[in-house]
């Protein structure tokens, strides 16, 4: 007997694909959501920082 649960029977290859997508996918869309936003948070502070270094010039960090 197989481990498959009898009253669904066997996925086809399409809907064994969907099954995944759905269940990962989310993950893999905030993933990378989380990567651009950081991506932009990070060149938006890089920029506030030349820009308070030009403006004051004698200031150190």
């Amino acid at each position: 007997m197989t481990p498959v649960p009898m009253h669904l029977g066997s996925l086809h290859p399409m809907e064994q694909a969907l099954t995944l997508v759905l269940a990962f996918g989310p993950f893999v869309v905030l993933g990378i959501v989380i990567a651009v936003r950081r991506r932009h948070d990070r060149a938006a502070d890089e920029e506030l920082a030349r820009q308070d270094r030009a403006s004051n010039p004698q200031r150190e960090r």
